[in-house]
C-alpha cells in the first residue's frame, strides 16, 4: 500500500507544474499534497482511532483538504477541524499553519511542544521556523521541502519515498 501510495505522490509531484499551469486551483493541489504526506508517515504507538486534519488560516486551503477528506474514506475515521488559536493543537496528528508570521507560528510550535503532530507549513517560512514540512510555489510549480530533525524529534517516521522527492531535506 505504501508503494502505491509513494506512486501517486510521484505522480502529483510530477504533474503539478503542467496541472498548476492549466488553471487547476493552488488549494486542491496543496491538499492533495497534504493528504497524501499524511498516509506516507507513521506516527507512534498506541493506533489511532481517528485522525484529525486540522488547518489554521487560509480557508480555501481548508475547504479544499475537507473535500479531499470526505472523498477518500480511508480505514480509520478522518476529520478536518478549523484551529483559530494553538490551544487545541494537541488534538491534530497533522496541522497545517497558513500563516507566516514568525510570531505566530512560534505560538503554535510552543503549544503543541514534542507532540507527534505533522506540522505542514503553507510557506518557506514556516519550514525555516519549524514545520516538519514546508510547501512552497516555486517557478516550476508546487515543491515541498523536510525537516526530518524535527520530524524525529515529533516521533514520526516519514517515508523515504516522500524523503527522496522532497526539494530539500534538512
Amino acid at each position: 500500500m505504501k508503494r502505491a501510495l509513494a506512486t501517486v505522490l510521484a505522480t502529483t509531484l510530477a504533474l503539478a507544474p503542467t496541472a498548476a499551469r492549466a488553471g487547476q486551483d493552488e488549494a486542491e493541489l496543496k491538499a492533495a499534497f497534504i493528504y497524501r504526506f499524511a498516509q506516507l508517515t507513521q506516527w507512534p504507538p498506541p493506533p489511532m482511532r481517528e485522525f484529525t486534519y486540522c488547518v489554521a488560516g487560509d480557508a480555501a486551503l481548508q475547504e479544499a483538504l475537507r473535500a479531499m477528506v470526505q472523498r477518500a474514506g480511508g480505514a480509520i475515521p478522518a476529520r478536518l477541524q478549523a484551529l483559530g488559536e494553538p490551544q487545541r493543537a494537541s488534538q491534530c496528528q497533522l496541522l497545517v499553519l497558513g500563516g507566516s508570521e514568525r510570531g505566530q507560528l512560534r505560538r503554535w510550535q510552543e503549544a503543541l511542544g514534542d507532540d507527534p503532530v505533522l506540522v505542514v507549513g503553507d510557506s518557506a517560512e514556516a519550514f525555516r521556523n519549524g514545520a516538519v514540512i514546508g510547501l512552497v510555489i516555486e517557478p516550476t510549480g508546487l515543491a515541498f521541502r523536510i525537516n526530518q530533525t524535527e520530524a524525529r524529534r515529533r516521533g514520526l517516521a516519514l517515508s523515504y519515498q516522500m524523503l527522496k522527492l522532497a526539494r530539500e531535506v534538512k
